[in-house]
């Protein structure tokens, strides 16, 4: 199992935790995390990009001048989209752009990205993170008594108000609880900070497969009785 030292708000070991192998020490899955990351920005695009064709645009609908005769081209409406001010052809249109992953490979992504950050060294687990009201400045100065000065995604509980509010006015720097963190989160910040409480969720959330319901591997002493099971019911079906 994984250990990271647990160390409070003045950078101080309080002591070790040990994290479960099953999601901080799963193996690097590089074709996974590519598609989870592509999934969930394919789920943040807006797609309300829009243009407007010729029935979306204002306008007279009559006949301008008479089809012969004018010596003139012939015309049929003004909202041509050969007329300046007339409607676009074949433009964007509001779309849905987002799609579905499975769950567990979102899980595995999630489970491959945090034993990478294990593996680097930049998992820290802090005890307490409090602060006695919400300013960002005694956040800020907390940030750097931790010496983590760059990019820093914090999973704590949202009901930790002071921190939640501490941190929204700095740019490197985001607070978010465990069933909110995300793979783009987790790779574009380049320090992971838990507290203890949601090392313990990740493990219960991040879990391996088969304690949620996914059937467990038989053994070698059933695979035979299984066999003869299928060969029986084949030869009452016959």
């Amino acid at each position: 199992m994984p250990t990271v030292k647990v160390r409070n708000v003045k950078n101080e070991e309080v002591g070790e935790v040990e994290l479960s192998d099953a999601v901080f020490g799963a193996p690097l899955n590089e074709g996974l995390i590519h598609a989870a990351v592509r999934n969930f920005m394919a789920n943040a695009r807006q797609g309300n990009s829009a243009t407007k064709t010729r029935g979306d645009v204002s306008g007279a609908g009559r006949k301008l001048w008479k089809q012969k005769g004018t010596g003139r081209a012939r015309i049929a409406s003004l909202r041509s989209p050969l007329w300046k001010g007339g409607g676009n052809v074949h433009g964007p249109q509001p779309r849905d752009w987002s799609y579905n992953m499975p769950k567990k490979m979102r899980q595995g992504a999630l489970r491959s990205a945090l034993s990478e950050r294990v593996r680097e060294g930049n998992v820290f687990v802090v005890d307490g993170w409090s602060l006695d009201k919400p300013k960002t400045k005694d956040f800020s100065q907390s940030l750097s008594k931790l010496g983590l000065e760059g990019k820093t995604l914090i999973v704590d509980s949202l009901d930790n108000d002071n921190l939640l509010l501490s941190a929204r006015n700095l740019s490197h720097a985001k607070v978010v609880n465990s069933f909110g963190l995300n793979i783009y989160d987790l790779l574009y910040h380049d320090t992971l900070v838990l507290s203890r409480e949601a090392a313990t969720e990740l493990e219960q959330l991040l879990g391996s497969a088969t304690a949620e319901g996914s059937p467990e591997p038989e053994s070698e002493e059933a695979a035979p009785a299984k066999k003869k099971r299928t060969r029986k019911t084949e030869q009452e079906a016959a």
